[in-house]
Parts: structure tokens; C-alpha cells; sequence
């Protein structure tokens, strides 16, 4: 019986396997929204229902919860008047870019229409004729 309530506890608490790095950055998020909240002078309640979300919601994403919704965290954001920052997430892509240029040679793909396959060979058999 006690084996069977361990099964239940451990199923029954939440595991978000997170990097330490990342929980770092999104902690460090939701203490960057609730510094920008305590500037404004606002009040929990206030933001929370700006954002149409509920207190223990935005505690949880004061405190970089990975539980909560990514729109929430933008809804947050918004309520704020941070929502141009969103346009920041990702912009700047330096590994992406990285491996974007190791590409050497272009990737060949076949051309979508049967049109364009007859055009190529008409072209090829009119050089050959040449």
C-alpha cells in the first residue's frame, strides 16, 4: 500500500526539466516583470486583471514559474506596456547564423510544377541540338 502512494506522489507532482540556465533566465524574467510592476506602483490585483489572469497566476510568474502559459507571461507584458519587448526574444540569432553560413553549397531541390520539369528538358534538348 505504501509502494502504491509513492507511485501517486511522484505522478502527482509537476517535473519541468529545465537546464539550470534557462531556470535561471526565467527566473530572472519574472523578477525583471515584478520590478517593472513595483515601479509603475502597481498593485498585484491591477496587473492580474489587466493581463485577465489571476493573482497566484502572476505570483507564479513574478517567481519565473515554468508552469505558466507563455501568454500569460505576454499578457503580463502587455499590461505593462512591455509588449515591444516581446519583439526582442530571439532576434538576435548568432548560432542560427553561424550555421547558416558553414552551409557551403546550396541545397538542390526539384522544381514543384511538371511545367517547369518540361521547360528544363525542352531547354536542354534544344542546347544539345544546338
Amino acid at each position: 500500500m505504501v509502494f502504491l502512494y509513492n507511485i501517486v506522489y511522484v505522478m502527482a507532482q509537476a517535473s519541468h526539466l529545465l537546464v539550470p540556465r534557462v531556470r535561471r533566465l526565467l527566473t530572472g524574467l519574472g523578477n525583471q516583470l515584478k520590478l517593472a510592476r513595483l515601479r509603475r506602483r502597481y498593485s498585484t490585483e491591477v496587473v492580474a486583471q489587466r493581463a485577465g489572469i489571476t493573482r497566484p497566476t502572476l505570483s507564479k510568474i513574478e517567481q519565473g514559474d515554468p508552469s505558466v502559459s507563455l501568454g500569460a507571461y505576454v499578457r503580463v507584458m502587455q499590461a505593462l506596456r512591455l509588449e515591444g519587448d516581446i519583439a526582442k526574444l530571439a532576434a538576435d540569432d548568432v548560432l542560427g547564423r553561424k550555421l547558416q553560413d558553414a552551409e557551403i553549397t546550396p541545397k538542390l531541390r526539384a522544381p514543384k510544377r511538371a511545367s517547369v520539369v518540361l521547360d528544363a528538358k525542352a531547354e536542354r534538348k534544344a542546347e544539345l541540338d544546338g
